[in-house]
């Protein structure tokens, strides 16, 4: 079991969220419960991944692509309301990470596929991108 707030600095300081710039927030989207001792993970906060958080009694959902996107509206309405309330009405914390998880040179989807495609990475990804940082 690990308390919630430890959760997230490991979390912020393995991903290194400070460095990189995103267009979403990055970390704990959703409060849930204080201590979390069961995490659910998935690519994307959907209801379906909610409802199997919610059958494995899990205190968290880690994803990469969680809620809160600049451009899209800010109301909590039709979709995005029902599977806030359902992670609320759980007491299940939402992580979300979005490009700390594109970029992270161990951990990240892109370092992972380029290992399965065999290739040698040689720094971080487009580091001239804005939203980009070689770690």
């Amino acid at each position: 079991m690990i308390e919630r707030i430890e959760l997230e600095k490991y979390l912020a300081d393995l991903l290194s969220i400070s460095s990189v710039r995103d267009y979403c927030p990055n970390g704990l989207q959703v409060e849930g419960a204080s201590q979390i001792s069961k995490i659910v993970g998935g690519v994307t906060a959907s209801q379906d991944l909610i409802d199997v958080a919610i059958k494995e009694n899990a205190d968290a959902i880690l994803v990469h692509h969680g809620y809160f996107w600049k451009g899209e509206s800010e109301a909590i309405t039709g979709i995005k309301r029902n599977r806030i309330k359902a992670l609320l009405d759980h007491d299940i914390n939402l992580f979300a990470y979005h490009l700390p998880l594109d970029v992270h040179p161990a951990l990240g989807n892109n370092a992972e596929l380029g290992r399965l495609l065999g290739f040698e990475t040689s720094g971080g990804m487009e580091p001239d991108n804005k939203f980009s940082v070689g770690l």
